[in-house]
């Protein structure tokens, strides 16, 4: 690099993004599950940043946030993605809280998008078995019991989510439909007990 002196306004966008880093590597993380696509989404908001008109953007690392969040998203319903999908880390182990406020809040944004997205492009009957597996590593066989079909139809119904979650394919999602959903999903992960949530996946495959 040269020793020409940085203008002031590049000079406070660098600042700013640096001392933002850290929270915007977190949000594309709990949404992508991925340190190394992570990095790189952040790496594309930098250059978007330095290449935007800052004098416009009111509140910096909240427009920063933002757009961290949107390309994380674009990465995620990317044919690109990997067919096994980046929501299942998400969606798996526990939902214990990290002691950080703004992370937590962050973690709980990103499973609403991943339950949103599952309502885009899943049929009911797929999204059931494939929270139930991935969410709670359900046996096939309790799945099968819970949506009202066989073990072996549990099983394509859980690849063909998988195939599906990767594809840009969207259905109209009733919000009041997908909270429920939400609600049910992030209870059963912090309580340990997923009997509320097989009630709603059970009633929206039509099998309650």
């Amino acid at each position: 690099m040269g020793s020409t002196a940085l203008a002031p306004d590049t000079t406070v966008g660098l600042t700013v993004f640096i001392e933002g880093r850290r929270r915007l590597f977190g949000i594309a993380y709990r949404i992508l599950g991925s340190a190394v696509e992570a990095e790189d989404v952040v790496q594309d908001v930098w250059v978007r940043w330095q290449l935007c008109d800052r004098s416009s953007v009111r509140e910096p690392m909240a427009y920063l946030a933002t757009a961290t969040t949107r390309a994380a998203i674009n990465v995620l319903q990317s044919a690109r993605v990997r067919h096994e999908t980046s929501i299942e880390p998400l969606l798996g182990g526990p939902a214990a809280t990290t002691g950080d406020p703004a992370a937590d809040v962050e973690h709980e944004e990103a499973l609403e998008r991943a339950t949103y997205l599952m309502m885009e492009r899943l049929t009911p009957a797929e999204r059931a078995a494939f929270l139930l597996r991935v969410g709670f590593d359900y046996p096939y066989a309790h799945i099968a019991i819970v949506i009202d079909t066989t073990e072996t139809a549990a099983r394509q119904l859980v690849s063909r989510a998988r195939k599906h979650l990767s594809v840009a394919r969207e259905r109209v999602v009733d919000r009041s439909a997908h909270q429920r959903l939400f609600r049910a999903f992030r209870n059963a992960a912090r309580e340990g007990d997923a009997r509320g949530l097989e009630l709603e996946l059970a009633h929206a495959s039509g099998c309650a």
